[in-house]
């Protein structure tokens, strides 16, 4: 593929809510462009970008991917994001190396969450928007009234460059607004130019004025010419409107029809004509020798360097790590040095991906994207830069995972299968978080959602052939006691020669902190207990203290004074004292008000304001306390604190409560007695598993 100048190039990623046809557009704009002889559709599993066996089967998009247009002299470079919440994570890498996010809204519905999560997510990242109008040819559907509801909400950067001539059925064509020429498409042929709907004359002059005063606003000299009653040029508006899109003050509208083609070539002569290049880029990172700051411009001639924002992680192929050129050129041959990891790479081929098909490249030049093939120290978020000119780029930030799922093999003897399998998925998707529970043991699987986890499960089926299974996690539960109790621990056993004899009083307390898991205190007075022994009451002591007396879950917050005992010159030993704390650990802490604890998780969730009083009317229904609510960034944050086993759903729950518009973070806190009905069914369990295992 040939290698193209940066001016020439524009960098899209495709957003959105779930479900509007961003991937459906994909296609069509690769139809149009004749990147492909026919256009695939996801209901029939055969499209450029969902080419992964789980995006066949659900029929969404669950992995971002790339694929190149060439239009007009010029290399656009869309990336199809997800619009699924659960896949959240796929977004975060596209968003550091594109300069626009197309997002795309239906002409039907109009404006969803998804909508407003990923102009947050551009605003936030500083990329230019642009919106697409999809589904024009849908019953119902209503350009001007989304636009008006875009206007609405987004502000008055938000402008149509282009208008549809007819909707539903009767969508036809469209009008180029600056242009003022009208164009319709013919059996599915390339659009011709045909007159102005007369009809149309007032909507296209509220539409120009609309652009004409987003152009101005994005030049004063304009601005002074346009607040005099001066005439603007076309020439005036068209620069003005680039510069606008460049700086992310204008916000244009384009509709379309991905299904039926209708005003998908317009949209990429929008993209092409009117969408900044990467050329007035300045990238800031550090020199990973010194860590002071270095920048550089997005130009051939500067130094190189490459941001790789998304692995795919494929069993045959090996490793393909995605990335944009963000200074310099890059050739297929020679190495490369990973500043985030201090290693030097040799290249083993340089590709542009269509999808899933690699196309060999000998030169990719500043702004443009590519993969390169079997890097052995790189991972998504690494800098890869001309050893002689370091730099780094800031790693990518992913969302905190909110749910978790104990996984373990379904087969006996492929736990290592599993787990290899699992952290090759983690190069693929970082948003996905793997760690031991040491408590419980349990290896915990954390994602956005029961979707993610249950997507990542069956990826680990179908590309490591390793099965897993998910669960709930145990809950790490305590036991502390109450009261104080002093109690005998006796161990006597006579069975032919040598005996066994141990015997010891221990007093049972509180701690009154339970961080503290145990103190032993040798109080002994008279040597009723030698010496040497004493040591092997107190390991006696903490290896039991493990398993507590009411569910079998570790005692914590126990204070243990050796005060008295005796002992048999012969038959007294190191294991008969063990013995003897044990029988005294075991007996002393049932008769000392036994009590279950439970951990109390900070909660912080952020919600907008219609939503609060479910919210917190949910909170309340598991057992959790609200501790304050503030105001952040135009949203309420409820903070409060909830029993950890409440809130194993509580992602799917919020997201279901709010239309996916609240979010949460979770911490530990502290541990809490566990009311006592709540407490019955704990130890109930717990014994019904005792019994199971025996």
């Amino acid at each position: 593929m040939a290698s193209y100048e940066t001016k020439n190039i524009r960098n899209v990623a495709l957003m959105g809510h779930g479900s509007e046809g961003k991937t459906t557009l994909m296609e069509a704009l690769l139809f149009a462009a004749g990147a492909i002889d026919r256009q695939g559709r996801t209901e029939d599993g055969n499209t450029v970008t969902d080419f992964e066996a789980e995006e066949i089967k659900r029929k969404i998009s669950i992995s971002a991917a790339v694929a190149p247009i060439d239009w007009n002299q010029k290399m656009l470079n869309v990336i199809d994001v997800p619009g699924y919440f659960d896949f959240i994570g796929e977004a975060m890498g596209p968003l550091r190396v594109v300069e626009t996010a197309a997002i795309l809204v239906s002409a039907v519905n109009g404006i969803a969450v998804g909508t407003e999560k990923a102009w947050a997510l551009a605003t936030k990242n500083n990329v230019g928007k642009m919106f697409v109008v999809n589904q024009m040819d849908r019953d119902h559907a209503d350009f001007m009234k989304v636009a008006t509801q875009l206007r609405e909400q987004f502000g008055t950067s938000v402008c149509p460059i282009i208008l549809p001539i007819g909707s539903g059925a009767n969508y036809k064509g469209i009008v180029n607004v600056l242009e003022n020429k009208a164009y319709e498409r013919v059996n599915k042929g390339q659009p011709k130019e045909v007159p102005v709907p007369a009809d149309m004359a007032d909507d296209i002059a509220v539409a120009l004025e609309a652009l004409t005063e987003a152009a101005a606003g994005a030049d004063e000299e304009l601005m002074m010419k346009y607040l005099d009653g001066e005439e603007l040029t076309h020439e005036e508006i068209l620069e003005a409107f680039k510069a606008g899109m460049f700086h992310g003050e204008i916000c244009p509208v384009v509709p379309v029809s991905a299904l039926t083609g209708v005003g998908v070539s317009k949209l990429l002569d929008v993209m092409a004509d009117f969408l900044p290049s990467p050329k007035r880029q300045v990238y800031t990172g550090v020199n990973p020798k010194n860590d002071e700051e270095e920048t550089r411009k997005c130009k051939a001639d500067e130094p190189f360097s490459a941001f790789v924002y998304k692995t795919i992680a494929d069993p045959f192929v090996g490793k393909l790590s995605l990335f944009k050129v963000m200074s310099g050129v890059l050739n297929a041959s020679g190495s490369v040095y990973n500043a985030s990891n201090d290693k030097t790479e040799k290249l083993n081929g340089l590709y542009v991906l269509r999808g899933k098909k690699q196309i060999n490249t000998q030169q990719l030049s500043a702004g443009d994207m590519g993969a390169l093939a079997k890097l052995q120290y790189t991972n998504t978020g690494d800098t890869l830069c001309d050893p002689a000119k370091p730099i780094k780029y800031p790693a990518i930030e992913y969302p905190t995972p909110c749910m978790s799922k104990a996984v373990f093999a379904a087969k006996q003897g492929e736990e290592d299968k599993v787990f290899s399998g699992l952290a090759r998925l983690m190069e693929e998707d970082p948003s996905i978080k793997i760690e031991k529970n040491v408590e419980t043991t349990e290896t915990l699987l954390s994602g956005q959602g029961e979707l993610h986890l249950d997507v990542i499960k069956n990826k680990l089926a179908a590309k490591f052939g390793a099965q897993a299974t998910l669960q709930d996690p145990r809950i790490p539960y305590r036991e502390t006691i109450k009261k104080t109790v002093k109690i005998q621990g006796r161990h006597k056993k006579q069975s032919g020669g040598h005996g066994q004899f141990g015997d010891v009083w221990i007093e049972f307390s509180p701690i009154g902190d339970t961080g503290i898991d145990f103190e032993f205190e040798d109080a002994v007075v008279g040597g009723v207990v030698p010496r040497n022994f004493i040591p092997s009451v107190e390991k006696g002591l903490r290896e039991h203290i493990r398993k507590g007396v009411l569910a079998g879950y570790p005692m914590v917050g126990l204070h243990a004074k050796l005060y008295d005992g005796s002992y048999h010159p012969v038959d007294s030993s190191e294991m008969a004292f063990k013995t003897a704390a044990r029988i005294a650990y075991k007996n002393g802490c049932a008769q000392a008000n036994p009590v279950l604890l439970e951990p109390i998780m900070h909660v912080e969730v952020l919600v907008p304001d219609e939503y609060m009083g479910d919210v917190m009317g949910d909170m309340n229904k598991r057992r959790g306390r609200i501790m304050g609510m503030n105001q952040v960034d135009g949203l309420q944050q409820l903070v409060a604190e909830a029993p950890h086993a409440e809130m194993f759903k509580y992602a799917t729950d919020l997201r279901s409560m709010t239309q996916a518009r609240g979010s949460f973070i979770m911490s530990f806190e502290r541990y809490e007695e566990v009311p006592a009905n709540v407490a019955q069914k704990i130890i109930e369990n717990a014994k019904f598993e005792d019994d199971e295992e025996e």
